[in-house]
């Protein structure tokens, strides 16, 4: 049964999952698997008694909602397979959400459709130091984030052979990054993906130097072999992602979207990839230069009132981070549109020209929300009054322009869940 166009909120998944074990006492329990860097409690619900787990986290990147509804789909789907004595062997555990204290931050907006320029006015998306999963990249063993440190915890206690990370992109299609491959996949992800509508991402923004196991499924490089822009210091040896390898697991992340595009599915060669690359490399330059602008001219009356509470100061070092990163973007673009890992398809210059919209717009709208809390005073024409609406203008005609440009469409909540629930089913069954 198909349940409102609404993505569930931090304390809504924890509370049907605590209603989920009070119901099936014998199958389902809940505990707390750590607390986040404010003290938000980490709680992982598991299902089933069997000695093969399957680990489920949700709420990796705070401003990827769809995971909460994913794990309620999951544990309710696992308490229906006991009850046929089916997979016995199988315990599945769900990290209920890995970043609570981000994914608060972004549920100040609507749960579910609303007009995209709403949606960035309302985007919380941290510096990548401060992501849970990433922050092993830049931290050294012993001063993990709280959140990671839990997960790996989790990881190393309950060894899983399969590891499945719920993520979401804003605007695009569907695809899965696998860290080691799953033979297979494509095939029934592929048809649930054709049976919801909702289209196969065949070029990534994401996952632009990783390896193709079929239509929008990628498999890590070889270690040493590159993965990343260059501009992106992160590596995927020192994220969450390749924790379970140590007990012979992998793991694979599942991205949805909210808005879907089909020029993210067209194979076709790209007639003219360098030139579209460089527009989009100086339009980086232009946005960022605007953007490092208006933060300076908002430091001041920011840093005057402080961003003492938890949430201003996330908002602010995620703004910082993302201006202080995009003329290394561009420089990468350009360095693409020279010499590419790949043929350019229409679909990798659609996911591209995504990534270099859609950033500007996580700017402006994280910038919005520092400057909301700024008192303007009995002037309308206060600094921060004409620092906000130059920023709003900017992101309604921006967010407009990214979907009217690639004619992308919103993706129901529930259609977001349940390709994601059976991509993940699909990958156990591959792997059992």
């Amino acid at each position: 049964m198909r349940g409102p166009d609404a993505y569930p909120t931090v304390s809504g998944v924890a509370a049907a999952a605590r209603v989920l074990s009070a119901r099936h006492p014998d199958l389902v329990r809940m505990r707390l698997a750590g607390e986040s860097r404010t003290g938000r409690p980490l709680w992982l619900l598991s299902v089933g008694h069997g000695r093969r787990h399957v680990l489920v986290v949700a709420g990796p990147h705070p401003d990827e909602q769809a995971g909460g509804g994913t794990v309620l789909w999951l544990a309710e789907q696992a308490v229906a397979d006991r009850r046929r004595q089916a997979d016995a062997d199988l315990t599945w555990d769900f990290l209920l959400c890995l970043d609570p204290d981000g994914t608060a931050l972004n549920e100040t907006g609507p749960a579910g459709p609303r007009p995209p320029a709403v949606h960035f006015r309302h985007t919380y998306r941290p510096a990548v130091s401060e992501q849970p999963e990433w922050a092993g990249s830049f931290r050294a063993p012993g001063d993990e984030l709280p959140e990671t440190y839990a997960l790996l915890a989790v990881i190393d206690e309950l060894r899983p052979f399969l590891q499945c990370s719920l993520h979401g992109t804003d605007v695009g299609g569907s695809w899965v990054q696998l860290t080691s491959d799953i033979p297979g996949l494509a095939e029934p992800f592929g048809k649930y993906a054709a049976e919801l509508d909702i289209p196969v991402q065949t070029g990534t923004y994401d996952a632009l130097f990783w390896q193709g196991s079929g239509p929008g499924v990628y498999v890590l490089p070889p270690g040493g072999r590159r993965e990343r822009f260059a501009s992106e210091p992160e590596n995927a040896n020192g994220s969450t992602w390749c924790r379970p390898h140590r007990h012979g697991g992998l793991t694979a992340l599942v991205e949805v979207p909210m808005w879907a595009t089909r020029r993210v599915a067209d194979p076709a060669p790209h007639p003219e990839p360098s030139h579209a690359v460089g527009v989009m490399a100086a339009r980086l330059r232009k946005d960022g230069a605007a953007l490092t602008a208006t933060l300076e001219r908002a430091l001041p009356v920011i840093g005057r009132h402080g961003t003492a509470d938890g949430g201003g100061a996330l908002l602010l070092r995620g703004v910082e981070h993302a201006v202080g990163a995009f003329a290394a973007l561009a420089a990468d673009y350009d360095a693409l549109a020279v010499d590419s890992p790949v043929p350019l398809t229409m679909a990798h210059v659609a996911a591209l020209d995504i990534a270099s919209r859609r950033i500007p717009l996580r700017v402006a709208g994280m910038l919005l929300r520092l400057l909301d809390e700024q008192p303007f005073g009995e002037d309308p024409a206060a600094e921060p009054g004409r620092l906000r609406n130059r920023l709003e203008r900017r992101l309604d005609a921006g967010a407009r322009e990214l979907v009217s440009v690639l004619d992308a469409r919103w993706v129901p909540v529930y259609d977001q869940v349940e390709l994601q629930a059976r991509t993940v089913l699909a990958a156990v069954d591959r792997l059992s």
